[in-house]
C-alpha cells in the first residue's frame, strides 16, 4: 500500500473546562436530536468516508464536506484494476487526469446500487449541501481528483449555490486552521492539521448549516466531551474501529432536544489512538457547535495489520472491512463501518 493514503487530518475542537474523556464504558446517550438536519464531514480517508456515506444514506444525510478526498466509489473507477489500485492511484495521485477519478463513473455506480436497494435513491442528492476542499501542494490527493466531488454533485442536480469548493493555493494534505501552534500550511506531516489562517471548520459547518448564525467563540467551554461504548455499534470482526469514540454535546442540546448532528471522520493515523486528544478537541468543530446547538460525533478507526488490513487506521474506501460479502459492500448501507455510525446517529436521536 502506498504511504500515501496514510496521510489524513482531522475535524476537532477547542476545550478547556471539558467533561474529561475517560470513561469508554459509558454508553453514547439518547438526546433527542433532530435528525433531519445531519451533516457529515471528514479528510482524507474520512473525507473518503464522508462521500459514501452521504451518498449511501443520502435520505438521511443533508449536507457533506469532503476534505482532501474523492467521490463515491472511487475505488471501483476502473473495473481492469483492483479496489486498493485504484484508491492508491486513481483517487489519490493518478499518473494523468484521463485516468483519475469520474464523477460520471462515480455517479452511474450509484445509480445502479440505488436501483437494487443496495444504498438510497440517488434523487435525494439534489437537496444536499456540499462544501469541498484541495490545497495545491497537496501531493497526497492531488486536486484533479477533488475536482470530481464538485462534478458529481453538479451532475446530481445539486444547484451552484449549494456547493462550496475552496481550492488553496498555499495547503498541503492537512485540515485548516487558524492556530499559531500548527503545522506550516504548506506541510504535509503529522497531525495534519495545518495553520493556514482561516478556520476550515467554521467555513464548512457555516456552509452546510447555513441557517445558524451564532457567534463563534475560541472555546467550546459551553459542552462537554464524552467518551462512549463504540463497540456496543459494531458488528463483526472486520470493522477496524476502536472500542471508544467521542461526542461533542453542547450545554443547550443536553437541556433540551432538537439540535442537530455532525459525523466528523478523521483521516489514516489521525485516531485517538495515534494523536490522543488532538482531533477531538482542537481543529474548531466543537466551538462552532457550541454556538449553534450542533451536537458533533467523533467515531473512532484503528491500525489492523491481521485482518482486516489496515495497518494506518484509514476508513475503509476500498474494502478491507467486506469480509466475505461481496467487493462493493464497503459502499453500500450493508457497509460494517457506515452502519455502526449511523447506529450511533440513530441513539442520538432517540428521546432521553
Amino acid at each position: 500500500m502506498k504511504r500515501s493514503i496514510l496521510m489524513a487530518v482531522c475535524a476537532c475542537a477547542l476545550g478547556a473546562g471539558f467533561a474529561s474523556a475517560q470513561d469508554s464504558t459509558a454508553p453514547l446517550p439518547a438526546l433527542g436530536a433532530d435528525l433531519e438536519r445531519t451533516t457529515v464531514s471528514g479528510i482524507s480517508s474520512g473525507g473518503f468516508m464522508a462521500a459514501q456515506l452521504a451518498t449511501a444514506y443520502s435520505g438521511r444525510v443533508a449536507g457533506v464536506g469532503v476534505v482532501a478526498a474523492g467521490p463515491y466509489y472511487c475505488a471501483h473507477t476502473y473495473k481492469a484494476l483492483s479496489n486498493l489500485e485504484n484508491a492508491t492511484d486513481v483517487c489519490m495521485t493518478p499518473i494523468t487526469p484521463a485516468v483519475a477519478a469520474s464523477a460520471e463513473i462515480s455517479l452511474r455506480n450509484a445509480a445502479a446500487f440505488a436501483r437494487a436497494d443496495r444504498i438510497d435513491p440517488v434523487a435525494n442528492l439534489a437537496r444536499q449541501r456540499v462544501y469541498a476542499f484541495s490545497g495545491a501542494n497537496d501531493n497526497t490527493v492531488k486536486t484533479v481528483v477533488v475536482d470530481q466531488v464538485e462534478k458529481y454533485y453538479r451532475l446530481a442536480g445539486v444547484p451552484a449555490a449549494g456547493i462550496r469548493y475552496v481550492r488553496s493555493k498555499d495547503a498541503g494534505h492537512a485540515f485548516a486552521t487558524s492556530n499559531r501552534d500548527d503545522q506550516p500550511c504548506a506541510a504535509t506531516a503529522s497531525p495534519y492539521i495545518n495553520n493556514c489562517k482561516i478556520d476550515q471548520a467554521h467555513d464548512l459547518l457555516r456552509h452546510l448549516h447555513p441557517e445558524r448564525t451564532g457567534p463563534i467563540e475560541r472555546d467550546a467551554a459551553r459542552g462537554k466531551l464524552l467518551s462512549f461504548n463504540q463497540k456496543e455499534f459494531v458488528t463483526g470482526n472486520r470493522s477496524s474501529m476502536d472500542d471508544e469514540a467521542f461526542v461533542y454535546v453542547p450545554d443547550s442540546c443536553a437541556r433540551q432536544a432538537g439540535c442537530a448532528v455532525h459525523i466528523a471522520f478523521h483521516g489514516c493515523l489521525q485516531g485517538a489512538t495515534e494523536i490522543g486528544s488532538r482531533f477531538y478537541r482542537h481543529v474548531g468543530y466543537n466551538a462552532f457547535a457550541a454556538a449553534n446547538r450542533l451536537i458533533v460525533l467523533y467515531p473512532q478507526a484503528h491500525r489492523s495489520s491481521g485482518i482486516p488490513f489496515n495497518p494506518q487506521g484509514c476508513w475503509d474506501f476500498w474494502g478491507y472491512s467486506n469480509g466475505d460479502q461481496d467487493p462493493a459492500t464497503f459502499a453500500t448501507r450493508s457497509a460494517p463501518q457506515m452502519r455502526a455510525v449511523m447506529a450511533m446517529v440513530e441513539r442520538l436521536g432517540r428521546q432521553p
